[in-house]
């Protein structure tokens, strides 16, 4: 069982509140995502890395597959542009941005004097690969300082599996790795990062669930500091209720970083669902305006017929992919590379 269906299990904190079962439900809960983590752990640690287009091959045969039949045999003509439109849009690439690269392709197209349909396949494929930030992909890891990355995210994004996946290939870059459970509104998340840590030999700062998120951050950075720990990496709530909510609890946590640990500009990361299409556009849009991002993980991209949200997010927000989740194991969240996407991709 993965463990996006176990936390399928998990009700919300409204619904437990009224639950006479709900401390064994939690119990039950932490046991089995204990359980599920030390296996994932166990069983893909030392496993080699299948090649990236093999990861891919859902979104290949899907979005992929119908673009390029776009092109195959056809004249190049209105109802061409027009297949490609909703192809697009359907795609998850955006109504604005789809009408925007439809628009530059024409404009390609036709400097180009391009007479076979199958050339503006290509010419499409280039326009999509410079939608895709490429510059400052790789985490900002600077050498004999503290470093500090805020992970943020709605529940359910694969969010608090990421920060395990990020400090285990921390950790075999032998960097000292610190982990604050600062998400105190889930036990479950807490009890999760609990488990990377004793699989992966990462402290890991707590306190009870529905404690004060801030303290969490307090304590995970004051640690961090006088033990000389290189990164220290800050889980999030992704259940607040709305946008002011939202605001004032990332507000009080980036300010407790920067007072803590002197710094100001740090790794800001969004992890999105990637099967969520334009909700996850909107979500990067409300996560950017509140904290400015310094980039995104985009989990699950193995398990979407559709992709054109990496190219809608990259673009919109003029933000790097950090990562790409592609399974579940920890060699899985790939550290993002373009040309080795659009190449996997395009294949």
């Amino acid at each position: 069982m993965a463990l996006k269906d176990l936390f399928k299990l998990k009700k919300n904190k409204a619904e437990i509140d009224e639950d006479k079962n709900a401390d064994a439900l939690e119990e039950n809960i932490g046991e089995a995502v204990s359980e599920e983590v030390s296996k994932q752990a166990e069983e893909y640690t030392a496993e080699k890395p299948k090649p990236l287009k093999e990861r891919l091959v859902k979104t290949k045969k899907g979005f992929f597959t119908k673009l390029k039949e776009v092109f195959t045999g056809k004249p190049i003509d209105d109802e061409m542009y027009e297949e490609l439109e909703d192809l697009l849009i359907q795609s998850d690439l955006g109504f604005d941005m789809t009408l925007r690269v439809i628009e530059e392709l024409e404009e390609r197209v036709k400097k180009a004097k391009v007479k076979d349909s199958e050339e503006v396949y290509e010419i499409l494929k280039q326009i999509l690969r410079e939608k895709i930030s490429s510059e400052n992909s790789a985490l900002d890891i600077v050498d004999g300082k503290l470093n500090i990355i805020l992970v943020v995210g709605v529940n359910g994004v694969g969010k608090t599996t990421s920060i395990g996946k990020i400090a285990s290939k921390l950790k075999q870059k032998n960097k000292k790795v610190i982990i604050g459970a600062a998400d105190t509104f889930r036990a479950a998340a807490i009890e999760q990062l609990e488990e990377w840590g004793k699989r992966t030999g990462v402290e890991v700062i707590k306190q009870s669930h529905g404690s004060d998120p801030g303290a969490v951050v307090f304590d995970t950075i004051s640690t961090a500091r006088s033990k000389k720990y290189d990164v220290a990496i800050i889980d999030t709530a992704g259940r607040l209720h709305n946008k002011s909510d939202l605001m004032k609890e990332l507000e009080k946590i980036n300010k407790i970083i920067i007072q803590q640990s002197g710094e100001d500009n740090f790794e800001k990361l969004l992890v999105i669902d990637s099967t969520t299409g334009q909700n996850g556009l909107q979500q990067a849009k409300l996560f950017n305006e509140i904290v400015d991002l310094s980039g995104v993980i985009l989990t699950k991209f193995d398990g979407t017929a559709k992709g054109g949200i990496i190219f809608a997010i990259s673009d919109e927000l003029k933000k790097p992919i950090k990562y790409l989740g592609v399974g579940e194991g920890i060699e899985d969240l790939r550290e993002f590379n373009a040309d080795e996407f659009v190449n996997a991709i395009f294949d």
